[in-house]
């Protein structure tokens, strides 16, 4: 091989293998558009590099230990249907307009509109229950089309058995208050709560969650006199848990809640989801892996695994409740 031809051989050797690395720079540059889009809290609560929603702050928190930061490589577009779920066409149509990479939502109807309006960009569900059964995708095993994500329940009976640790908890319990969106009522959570109470002689008084209007929420649910109160697994409950909680405290009244945080805030008593990562968001981990090439179809939707009972000891003995032994063995945590 002459002089030259070595030398050109060096030269084209030398670029071919550059050319990845140059490749994976450039991938590195490249500035990825993720839409966040909420059913119920407020944009106030949803801003910032930390922004005070828990929920929004976890997955932020999340795609910032994934590599992706606003600023740098990251548009976080964030949303919120503020309690309106009729405004979800007209919020995913000014998304598809910016030509997201991915969108991610909350509840039911969020990715139903997301659905209706792209086959196309990948969609990433959070904490939505019985995405099957809605229709959203084909199996939990194998999504198809595009949408995946994880889900916030492990289905209605979820529900049943909170209504269930509830009687234990009071066993001369005859009349409940299921605080609940309209939708979530006539759904199959709702079904399954009506069924479980109907099984456990329970008279089961559905007072609807207007997000919207807490007071005339809380009124209606102070005209009913129940003897406890059952709190549905919602984003509404998840947006509104605060407030309930301190209604409850305030009304002297038990309740059995899907957020461990309303045990915590004075509730009697929680059945809830345990993250894998508390204070992290497995939905980050969707995004990533759809942004590095993986179709949604591809990724199975995750159900939570493992549940956390909580009981309020100072609540019960407020309330004079003397609560049984067997469920006080149960319980993951007691709060004294």
């Amino acid at each position: 091989m002459s002089q030259v031809q070595r030398r050109q051989f060096l030269l084209t050797a030398g670029a071919l293998l550059a050319a990845p690395l140059l490749a994976a720079a450039q991938a590195d540059k490249k500035t990825y558009r993720v839409a966040w889009v909420l059913a119920v809290s407020t944009p106030a609560e949803m801003a910032g590099p930390n922004p005070t929603h828990s929920l929004t702050g976890a997955f932020v928190h999340s795609l910032r230990d994934l590599g992706y930061v606003e600023g740098r490589n990251l548009i976080l577009e964030r949303r919120s249907a503020e309690g309106r779920p009729e405004r979800y066409p007209a919020i995913v149509a000014e998304l598809l307009r910016l030509e997201p990479d991915v969108i991610v939502m909350t509840g039911i109807a969020g990715p139903r509109a997301a659905k209706e309006a792209t086959h196309t960009v990948p969609i990433v569900m959070c904490g939505v229950s019985q995405p099957v059964e809605n229709g959203l995708v084909e199996s939990l095993a194998r999504p198809g089309g595009n949408i995946t994500g994880v889900t916030g329940d492990t289905g209605p009976e979820e529900e049943a058995k909170r209504l269930q640790l509830l009687q234990q908890a009071i066993p001369q319990l005859s009349r409940v208050a299921y605080l609940s969106t309209g939708r979530t009522c006539e759904g199959l959570m709702g079904r399954a709560v009506r069924d479980a109470a109907r099984a456990m002689g329970l008279e089961l008084v559905h007072v609807e969650h207007l997000t919207a209007d807490l007071k005339a929420t809380f009124a209606a649910l102070g005209r009913q006199r129940p003897g406890a109160l059952f709190a549905s697994s919602t984003p509404e409950t998840f947006a509104h848990r605060p407030e309930i909680a301190r209604f409850a405290v305030e009304r002297r009244l038990a309740g059995i809640y899907p957020y461990t945080g309303m045990a915590e805030a004075g509730g009697l008593m929680a059945y809830a989801v345990v993250p894998q990562q508390p204070g992290r968001n497995r939905c980050a981990h969707y995004v990533d892996r759809i942004l590095k090439g993986t179709k949604p179809a591809d990724l199975p939707v995750e159900q939570p695994s493992k549940f956390e009972l909580v009981i309020n000891m100072k609540t019960a003995k407020s309330l004079g409740l003397t609560l049984p032994q067997s469920l006080l063995i149960r319980a993951d945590r007691v709060i004294e």
